[in-house]
């Protein structure tokens, strides 16, 4: 018997060299993205629970016990460094609005093409009427 060879003995490595990088981008963009959007909805979240808490009337609602509640809510979610800024319409049924501002940490930085640096902004908005 005559062994003969057919010149495809590297052909599965070659072809797993090609695919597996793809796969690897795939697969850490995907958790990126999972955890970008978890982080999201905490600070969406966090902003709702505190202009709910800014805009009931007082002595329950103010500026420093809205700011309070979403470092409370954030905390909770593992975000210390957020930035919290709550405005006061001037009208006496004016809006309240709480947004804060997150640098979200990348868990693989410089490895997803199109995420330049260590971290990318998010940001929670949220805006409810005065109730008094």
């Amino acid at each position: 018997m005559e062994y003969r060879k057919s010149g495809r003995e590297g052909q599965g490595l070659v072809e797993f060299a090609l695919v597996v990088p793809l796969l690897l981008l795939l697969l850490l963009g995907i958790a990126e993205f999972g955890r970008a959007w978890m982080t999201r909805n905490i600070l969406t979240g966090a902003a709702r629970e505190a202009v709910r808490v800014a805009a009931v009337p007082p002595p329950a609602g103010s500026m420093a016990a809205a700011s309070a509640r979403a470092t409370a809510l954030l905390a909770s979610g593992g975000i210390t460094t957020a930035g919290i800024v709550v405005t006061d319409a001037p009208a006496a049924y004016g809006n309240v609005t709480v947004r804060i501002d997150y640098n979200a940490p990348l868990l693989f930085p410089g490895f997803i093409p199109g995420l330049g640096g260590s971290t990318f902004p998010l940001r929670g908005t949220t805006t409810m009427r005065r109730e008094y």
